[in-house]
């Protein structure tokens, strides 16, 4: 591999200004595609083989007139103070703001609260809900404004009218100041990592281009293959972190060639051989752990993984090809302004890079092998610590009582929680199929009395604060109705009722061979939070599976694999430990504008898995390459710590820092999606670089010593050498004079006294 990339570098450098304008062409296409294709739109999550989706399926079955999962709106009216909502002028106010919106194209009905009884015991609260013919994402224009101009019509006669539901719900953009800022930090940490604005600039800008063209992408293909906002803001996410940081690792690597005396085209082959062999494993360990989201079995969630491992796999490719294209033009002003100083006063013989005093890496890793044993003690309890609020983790959806106060949407629901109780927020629907029940005992196949023994039977569970009456389909073999829960539809409670409501029915079932189903929204997502519970083992398992298989093949080690996991596995669950006290308990919610604390998002550690194996696995890649190049080398393990940690600890922090900011930029944004995403994604990788790359690493390796690069004879003769750390490059690719200045000696392979 090593090999193969050494000639791209330098072809990409020799034919620059080819590579230059295929990148721009590319870019200007994805703009272009992206400028005309319709707006992104969301879609309802839907969750394949659960009884929710299952009902939602038979709904659309049996009553085609309608639409199961359509959009629909609340319209909430609150009398002004003192009076009541069922006063003449209120109430001819609210007759005449619902009789507009029956005129509209996409509206199917529009319910009358003085006749459905939808008025608070009080009578100061009263609500009308409006479904519509198309689901959320078709809602036209003019369909959305007629429903706001309805509501400011009633606010115009002195009522107080929030809007619920679904059909005005509105898609995050990105592009805040939050994430301005995180980008800020990182073009700031980039010029004091690299000492150069050049160097720093030409990370920024290939960064840039790959996550324009992915986001380009992204848009443009939306409505064709129905991605969301989420997923475009997750390519832009991860594209803009990892893009910045392999930019930087292959930059860095050409910086150390150039100072051992390589000339630009030289240095520009090297480092893609050998950094880029690191980024296009790292890169690979990413696209693989996001591709395999689809096993878990939610639409969504597989077009996030897609999207997000194509954007990755553009900065792979942007890091390999357009940043040694461009060290075509600017090589020399690559390194920091001192170093050029020195090269020059040295009349072009280049300063070693171990010369003067050492660096903080390297006095970090000198501390770390005197002492071992504290260093691994404090850091694998302090990430203990940290995790242990993960063990009252607690899955959930994000509906309107996320959202902050200042939304209608929020507003409507704190009406209806004080007007009609928590849970009329969250009601559930039962849907009686009585299709399959000829052949059970006589009377009982009779729809109209298996469904009035559903109805009994519901009203007789526990924490069911009513029942409404039931709607047939027109073959009268399919009735549904709505049973309101007694709490909020993320409590606990009401998860134990749906289950209780399941259980309970079961005995209809068998009595008449009926089939009862409960579903709605609550319900769905409480399935789905299940689903993501259940799946969370195994899909860990088949991501530490991975990592140590992976780590086996490229660093030749049995131990190293398996301290990289155990590793991986801490600062997972660190990051949920920091989801749970923040989004669950509430700690420092203020600090980044959460209202409302509940459930930590179903879809986010699995998500959190996915990437952060990912990116942990670039930050053991690219630090133990540099060791495992010295111990191969012949370095002892102690020395093979410490060059690993002068060459890479640097880049590695900066690019710790650099992905944290951008990831942490988002957690401003008010979609709690993104939030809950900013901040496991920005913990996660502080955790994992700074404690366990940096600390238990190479406090691990200094207890291992020889051992931890030890591989049974028979494993070294199957596994495939895929040469990571360039060695096949320095036999076939003259060294430059220079090349042992790191002070580390360049022995032949295998020239170590084994333990």
């Amino acid at each position: 591999m090593a090999t193969i990339l050494y000639r791209i570098g330098r072809w990409a450098f020799r034919r620059r200004r080819r590579v230059l304008r295929l990148w721009l062409g590319v870019l200007v296409v994805a703009v272009a595609a992206a400028a005309m294709a319709p707006a992104a739109e969301e879609e309802d999550l839907s969750m394949p083989g659960t009884e929710s989706q299952k009902a939602f399926d038979l709904l659309d079955e049996r009553f085609p007139q309608s639409n199961s999962q359509g959009a629909e709106a609340r319209l909430v009216f609150q009398a002004p103070g003192g009076q009541r909502v069922t006063a003449g002028e209120n109430r001819a106010a609210v007759e005449d703001t619902l009789g507009s919106l029956d005129r509209g194209d996409q509206v199917a009905s529009t319910t009358d609260p003085y006749e459905t009884g939808a008025v608070s015991e009080d009578g100061t609260i009263a609500y009308s809900t409006i479904t519509y013919t198309a689901d959320a994402v078709d809602l036209t224009g003019p369909t959305k404004s007629a429903l706001q101009d309805a509501a400011n019509q009633a606010r115009d006669a002195g009522l107080t009218v929030e809007i619920g539901g679904s059909a005005l719900e509105s898609e995050e953009e990105p592009g805040g100041t939050t994430e301005i800022i995180g980008v800020a930090v990182a073009a700031l940490v980039l010029v004091l990592a690299l000492g150069s604005l050049v160097a720093a600039g030409l990370s920024l800008l290939t960064a840039f281009v790959g996550v324009a063209i992915a986001f380009g992408l992204v848009s443009a293909l939306a409505v064709p293959l129905g991605l969301t906002s989420t997923v475009a803001i997750l390519a832009l996410m991860l594209g803009l972190a990892v893009g910045i940081d392999y930019a930087l690792f292959i930059t860095s690597r050409f910086r150390d060639e150039l100072a051992r005396g390589s000339e630009p085209e030289e240095a520009a082959g090297r480092a893609v051989g050998t950094a880029g062999s690191a980024v296009v494993f790292a890169g690979a360990t990413v696209i693989i752990a996001l591709v395999g989201l689809g096993v878990v079995g939610i639409p969504e969630l597989t077009k996030m993984g897609m999207g997000g491992a194509g954007a990755v796999a553009l900065a792979v490719l942007v890091a390999l090809t357009l940043v040694p294209a461009l060290f075509g033009y600017f090589g020399r002003r690559i390194p920091s302004r001192a170093a050029r100083k020195a090269t020059r006063r040295g009349i072009g013989r280049p300063v070693p890079t171990a010369a003067g005093r050492p660096g903080l890496g390297t006095r970090w890793a000198r501390f770390v092998l005197r002492r071992p044993v504290p260093v691994l003690m404090i850091a694998g309890l302090g990430l203990g610590a940290v995790a242990l609020p993960a063990l009252s983790l607690e899955l959930g959806l994000p509906g309107d009582e996320s959202k902050s106060v200042e939304t209608t949407e929020r507003r409507a629901y704190d009406l209806l929680s004080e007007g009609f109780g928590p849970g009329f927020n969250g009601p559930l629907t039962v849907v009686v199929d009585t299709s399959a029940s000829s052949g059970v005992a006589e009377g009982s196949a009779d729809p109209r009395a298996t469904t009035d023994l559903v109805v009994k039977t519901v009203r007789g569970v526990a924490g069911v604060a009513s029942v409404g009456d039931p709607v047939f389909s027109r073959a009268k073999d399919t009735a549904v109705l709505t049973a309101v829960p007694r709490t909020a539809p993320n409590s606990g409670e009401t998860k134990d009722l749906v289950h209780a409501i399941r259980g309970a029915v079961s005995g209809v079932e068998a009595d008449t061979g009926a089939t009862v189903l409960v579903t709605g929204t609550t319900a769905l997502n409480i399935d789905i939070s299940e689903a993501m519970s259940d799946a969370l083992i195994p899909y860990l398992t088949v991501v530490i599976g991975l990592a140590v298989l992976l780590l086996t093949v490229v660093f030749r080690s049995v131990l190293v694999p398996v301290k990289a996991a155990l590793g991986f596995l801490l600062s997972v669950g660190a990051a949920f430990g920091v989801l749970v006290a923040v989004f669950q308990w509430g700690w420092a919610a203020d600090l980044i504008g959460i209202e409302q604390t509940g459930p930590v998002m179903s879809l986010m550690p699995i998500l959190i898995i996915g990437i952060v194996f990912g990116l942990a696995m670039d930050y053991e890649v690219f630090l133990l390459t540099r060791m495992r190049e010295a111990y191969v080398h012949g370095a002892s393990p102690g020395e093979a710590i410490v060059n690993g940690f002068r060459h890479s600890g640097r880049v590695v922090a900066a690019a710790a820092i650099i992905m944290t900011s951008v990831f942490a930029g988002f957690i401003g944004m008010n979609s709690p999606t993104i939030q809950t995403m900013g901040v496991g994604l920005a913990s996660a990788v502080a955790f994992d670089a700074f404690v366990v790359r940096m600390a238990i690493a190479p406090a691990v390796l200094a207890l291992l010593g020889h051992r931890a690069w030890w591989l049974p004879r028979i494993l070294n003769r199957v596994l495939p050498n895929v040469d990571i750390e360039g060695e096949a490059l320095n036999r076939q690719v003259p060294p430059s004079e220079t090349e042992l200045d790191t002070g580390v000696p360049r022995l032949p392979v295998g020239r170590h006294s084994r333990p």
